[in-house]
């Protein structure tokens, strides 16, 4: 687990990037340098996934440090790392994640015929069908 007394590679007001993973300031949350690079069966990048799930996480300090941390540990971006915080934090969450390459918005988002389909059940309440006569 992170240290605090560890050398620092890069901090921000949230995040600490050390040489053994980045670990959060406040909650000592912390993600190993051996797992910044996991991914998800369909690709995605899990981390930006896993942290827009945490309501004391800020976007921009995490993925400034994310980022940091994967150029400090030479772990490659790609389109599918883009993509993962699109989906996790939004669109307003990416802007330049990676200065040298433009993404589109379609490039970003999987097209709908290629999902899976979800099925929902819906009920109606009971006054519903016995209006409808049911």
């Amino acid at each position: 687990m992170g240290n605090a007394a560890a050398a620092e590679l890069f901090g921000n007001d949230d995040w600490s990037v050390q040489t053994d993973g980045i670990e959060h300031r406040e909650t000592g949350y912390f993600i190993a340098r051996g797992a910044l690079a996991m991914r998800r069966a369909e690709g995605l990048w899990d981390w930006p996934l896993q942290m827009a799930e945490k309501r004391w996480c800020r976007p921009s300090l995490f993925r400034e440090a994310f980022l940091a941390a994967l150029d400090r540990f030479g772990i490659a971006r790609d389109a599918e790392l883009i993509r993962s915080f699109a989906l996790g934090y939004g669109i307003r969450a990416v802007v330049a994640p990676a200065a040298d390459t433009f993404v589109s918005l379609g490039e970003m988002l999987t097209p709908r015929e290629t999902l899976e389909p979800i099925r929902v059940t819906v009920r109606r309440p009971a006054r519903a069908l016995a209006a409808a006569g049911a």
